[in-house]
């Protein structure tokens, strides 16, 4: 029988629609359920980074996310293993070793795992030969921290000149008036050929050994003469007047005060004495030795003695002595016989401008 149509048609029915909360609530339980599945698949793994071991709870399964999350950063070249023990997921974090190599004065930084340092020195194409000094042995492990040095070492022989100096010799001049000095014949100094074998660290040189050296060209000494005439001042014509004083060549020199003092003389040959100075010059008539608190190193003097019987002349303070204190003075003189003849004076001494 055909199906009426028109507004007078039956309804077709259709299936029951849940309420919207209970709806809702279904799907609740349905999320729920998952979490609880999730959850029961969460791990607990250990992880040992060195020193320090913590526990960390993830659900991803991929050990490089799992530090990732748990704020462990891996650097270039480390590594990790992982173990399930006793039902217990652990990861362990192996750290690369940082290894300083100075090869040949440059310097390098390797990152490693292991091995030793033949097998970096290798690796990094650090070529060795008999000329090089390595710091460790070839079979060394490496270690954090470690600092391998390479040097090369080098000798070879030089030859060289160098300047041979010359000495400088002072003589009594009884032509030249007492106070005053003559270079008689000038110094020059002289030459040595040298042949060295000469050690190099990395293009450095670190040791020099000479082994022979020849006299290419002698040196010249040189001759001063110190004036040694008649110690008068009148006979020598040396006038002495307020803050001048005029020698008998006609030179003159400024003074700015004077003073006077005990007067003994000294030679090189005496007990304690050589020819070098308490300030590294050599010994010459006019070195004199001060007591340096009274009179300073390098003060420039005229001396006489105070009753006009002698004259010493120019003078610098170069010398000291264990006796010398205070007021006391020594004064150079070349030989044992004219320290005899000095023997103890008043002098006075004028301080050159």
């Amino acid at each position: 029988m055909p199906r009426p149509k028109g507004r007078y048609a039956r309804p077709r029915k259709k299936g029951r629609r849940l309420p919207l909360c209970l709806a809702g609530a279904a799907i609740a339980v349905v999320l729920t359920g998952t979490v609880f599945v999730q959850r029961a698949f969460a791990t607990t793994y250990v992880i040992t980074d060195g020193d320090t071991v913590m526990t960390y709870t993830s659900f991803a399964t991929d050990p490089a996310q799992v530090l990732g999350e748990a704020g462990l950063s891996l650097n270039e070249n480390d590594t990790f293993t992982t173990q399930a023990v006793e039902g217990t997921e652990t990861i362990t974090i192996r750290r690369a070793r940082s290894v300083t190599i100075e090869y040949h004065g440059s310097t390098r930084i390797a990152s490693v795992q292991e091995g030793t340092v033949g097998e970096l020195l290798s690796q990094m194409n650090l070529e060795l030969t008999g000329e090089d000094l390595v710091s460790h042995g070839m079979d060394a492990p490496l270690m954090d921290g470690m600092v391998i040095r390479v040097d090369r070492l080098t000798t070879v022989q030089e030859v060289y000149c160098v300047p041979e100096p010359h000495e400088v010799r002072v003589c009594d001049d009884p032509s030249l008036p007492a106070g005053t000095e003559e270079v008689l014949i000038g110094g020059k100094d002289g030459e040595l050929m040298c042949t060295a074998d000469v050690t190099y660290r990395n293009g450095q040189e670190i040791c020099r050994q000479v082994q022979s050296k020849t006299r290419t060209r002698a040196p010249v000494t040189e001759i001063i003469g110190r004036g040694t005439g008649s110690a008068g001042t009148e006979e020598n014509g040396l006038e002495i007047g307020d803050g001048y004083i005029k020698l008998p060549t006609g030179e003159l020199l400024t003074y700015t005060r004077k003073d006077t003092v005990r007067a003994t003389a000294y030679t090189h040959t005496d007990s304690g004495c050589d020819l070098v100075t308490a300030t590294g010059t050599t010994v010459h008539r006019g070195t004199v030795a001060v007591d340096p608190r009274y009179i300073p190193y390098g003060t420039r003097m005229f001396i006489v003695a105070s009753d006009g019987s002698y004259v010493y002349g120019l003078a610098a303070a170069e010398d000291c002595g264990g006796d010398i204190k205070g007021d006391r003075m020594d004064l150079y003189l070349p030989t044992y016989e004219e320290c005899r003849e000095f023997g103890r004076r008043r002098c006075t001494i004028y301080f050159l401008g």
